[in-house]
């Protein structure tokens, strides 16, 4: 398994886990908890993280996935912690994860056709 594939899936792994963490949780119940917040800024560190070591041939083919600004918001958690502006990783999640989930699938379908996800992360 090609290293490409692995951080893909990572990437798709870890967005699951965020709705699975976020599931019937309201956004007052987030930003109360520091539980959530830290589980959820871990995947996201995972993301950025599996997005910085894809090369940078797999992302110019899909130029229209935001790669640049999901390794800059793992930077911030990772380097930025106590400034997170938690509002925005609420508005992050709630607009942008699964979106996010779908294209990193058709990247994994394009790139790697014999590749079959997990059934907990379809």
């Amino acid at each position: 398994m090609q290293h490409e594939e692995l951080y893909l899936q990572d990437i798709v792994e870890s967005v699951g886990a965020v709705e699975k963490f976020l599931q019937n949780i309201e956004k007052d119940e987030f930003l109360a908890s520091d539980l959530l917040q830290s589980a959820v800024i871990h995947k996201f560190m995972i993301i950025g993280e599996a997005a910085a070591r894809l090369t940078d041939e797999l992302k110019a083919r899909y130029p229209n996935t935001p790669w640049k600004k999901i390794v800059g918001l793992r930077n911030i958690t990772a380097h930025a912690y106590f400034s997170i502006d938690w509002e925005a990783i609420w508005e992050t999640v709630t607009n942008h994860l699964e979106p996010l989930r779908e294209e990193v699938n058709k990247i994994l379908q394009n790139e790697f056709p014999d590749f079959e996800l997990r059934s907990d992360t379809k």
